[in-house]
């Protein structure tokens, strides 16, 4: 890579000074050099690759010791497990999730920020101790069978190494945002074993754009994630699918409205997910006690079919392979439903990721079926509709059409196939943002009182708040006073605006200083009191206002500027702000914003 004058001359005055130690000359090479960056995000790439393998193993050694299974089998692959212990063990996790509650009760009154959360409003901020617990009870809810998987707990915690690293060296805000991109996008990467899916999640999901700047450093981190877990033994979640379907122009329109139905479908589990939570709540069983409810539920279904048991790894290779009914597999889908909505709801950590793979395999199983009952002019092959549903519906519940479309490829190696689950999943997409808004992540959010739809950087624009722009030098003149007064406190030219107040001290409006200067008030301006000019009475700003919220205010008022008071209770003034002055500020975050997308120093 090139280095331009300007930046070369920075890195030798960086090594010219010995002062800085050793740790800080390298700090100081990192901010000053994206090929320090990429060779951070390869580091970060290398511990994501890690923390997957042992993760997933540590995973697989709990199914193998607590259910009884083979070393080289999934849990939800078995055939069939014992009612005891096998059904109580997603209980037992339910306690242990619950000791962790009570122990880390001061920590977990606070929820863990994730990566969508924290690349949003936090600029790429994480706290490595919460992720390290999210981590533990993701392990402990899969691990005992809980109807979850394990990529938020992959994603969590190698985002919050990353995001670690980044604070050490203290890089700027959107270098943070990308490193922590590339832990997420490595951890994805790592679990599939596909390091174009991995990079993309990184793109659509956590940085929420693609551009020059990431490029590198993301699919760097990907790719060394995905090269570290082959060496360390293999992916967690390799899917191996071979399909000989010709997919044509004909297929488009039905899986393009089968699209449609998996958008559907994913707004039915989020917000089932939330229902069954308001009713734990609504059940004032406590907390620490909810996940063994919970799990107690799952492990009943699970003496139906262990299916619904964990991700559905297992689960979604067989059901690829083999011959199912069309109502056993609409059984099934409807079991793995409400197995992760109570998981979740009631407290088990994980994530939706692999479930909403293997609903989708499951629907699109479904349709291949129907069409054979319905004897459809048109075939469906059964692993071709159950790779394009796996897509559908995972864009549906999770988000980034092109992630699911690179994982299609990567999985089928099919060009032909890829196209229709692309045109699939971003029909989905936009059933789920037109009729719902949210993704699983942010939906849970929103939850919470946050309204971020995805991972692009509001956060600036949150820092960036009327009590930061605000002029604290304000004039002001008691309402009572007469024209005449005001016209010997201001003079035309003195100002251009003071604002009124009443004997409390309190905002009632603002006088334009040139209309009370005008001719046509000269004979009654000694009787005339200020308040009879008064403008903008129920117009103000708040200091806590963001930059946004404060402009609306001014397109509303259609004022130029406008008091900003300490709250609406008391409206004492504290500063004034104008509309110029917040649009610029508002135009130069924004351009920050376009150059650190672009690239541009």
């Amino acid at each position: 890579m090139h280095l331009g004058p300007r930046r070369l001359s920075f890195l030798q005055g960086v090594l010219a000074k010995p002062h800085l130690g050793t740790f800080g000359r390298l700090r100081a090479l990192v901010r000053g050099s994206e090929l320090w960056l990429i060779a951070l995000a390869i580091g970060v790439g290398v511990a994501s690759g890690t923390a997957v393998t042992a993760m997933s193993r540590f995973t697989q050694f709990l199914h193998q010791t607590l259910f009884g299974i083979a070393s080289d089998a999934r849990l939800s692959g078995s055939a069939a497990i014992d009612a005891f212990p096998g059904a109580l063990m997603p209980a037992v996790g339910g306690i242990l999730l619950g000791i962790l509650a009570i122990v880390f009760a001061r920590r977990l009154k606070r929820v863990a920020v994730d990566p969508i959360e924290a690349n949003a409003l936090h600029g790429g901020r994480m706290s490595i101790k919460d992720s390290v617990l999210v981590t533990l009870q993701t392990m402990i809810s899969s691990g005992f069978g809980a109807s979850v998987g394990l990529e938020a707990g992959y994603t969590q915690i190698s985002s919050g190494f990353a995001s670690r690293v980044g604070l050490a060296f203290r890089l700027r805000r959107n270098d943070m945002r990308i490193l922590v991109g590339c832990g997420a996008a490595g951890a994805i990467a790592a679990a599939f074993d596909a390091p174009l899916t991995g990079a993309f999640y990184g793109f659509e999901l956590i940085i929420g754009t693609y551009s020059i700047a990431t490029v590198t450093p993301v699919m760097a981190a990907a790719l060394v994630s995905v090269l570290t877990a082959r060496a360390l033994g293999g992916a967690a979640y390799t899917i191996a699918v071979a399909t000989t379907a010709d997919v044509g122009a004909i297929d488009y329109p039905i899986f393009v409205l089968f699209g449609i139905a998996c958008g559907g479908m994913g707004i039915l589990v989020m917000r089932g997910v939330s229902l069954v939570e308001i009713l734990f709540k609504r059940s004032r069983i406590p907390a620490p006690l909810c996940p063994v409810i919970g799990g107690l539920a799952v492990g009943g279904m699970a003496l139906l079919t262990p299916q619904i048991l964990s991700s559905g790894h297992g689960a979604l290779h067989v059901n690829l392979l083999a011959q199912q009914t069309v109502d056993v597999l609409a059984g099934l889908l409807v079991l793995k439903i409400v197995a992760a909505a109570v998981s979740l709801g009631s407290g088990f950590r994980g994530g939706l990721f692999f479930a909403s793979l293997f609903l989708g395999a499951l629907a699109g199983k479904l349709l291949a079926g129907f069409a054979v009952i319905v004897d459809s002019p048109i075939p469906i092959d059964p692993v071709a509709a159950a790779v394009v549903g796996m897509g559908a519906f995972a864009v549906a519940v999770i988000g980034g059409p092109l992630t699911m479309a690179f994982l299609a490829l990567e999985t089928t190696g099919d060009f032909g196939l890829t196209g229709v689950v692309l045109a699939a999943s971003i029909v989905s997409g936009l059933t789920v943002r037109e009729t719902f808004g949210y993704s699983f992540s942010t939906w849970r959010l929103h939850l919470r009182g946050e309204t971020i739809r995805s991972a692009h950087d509001v956060g600036w624009m949150r820092t960036l708040t009327v009590g930061r722009m605000m002029r604290h030098d304000i004039r002001t003149i008691s309402s009572d006073a007469a024209i005449a007064e005001f016209r010997g406190k201001f003079p035309l030219g003195s100002t251009q605006r003071v604002i009124g107040i009443d004997p409390d001290g309190r905002y009632v409006g603002m006088v334009l200083v040139p209309e009370a200067h005008a001719p046509e008030r000269d004979a009654d301006a000694d009787k005339t009191p200020v308040s009879t000019i008064l403008h903008y009475r129920d117009d103000v700003l708040v200091p806590s206002m963001n930059v946004k919220d404060a402009v609306a205010v001014f397109d509303r008022s259609e004022s130029e500027a406008l008091a900003v008071v300490d709250g609406p209770a008391n409206r004492e003034v504290v500063g004034l702000l104008t509309e110029a002055h917040a649009m610029r500020r508002y135009a130069e975050e924004l351009d920050k914003v376009r150059r650190g997308l672009s690239g541009e120093p």
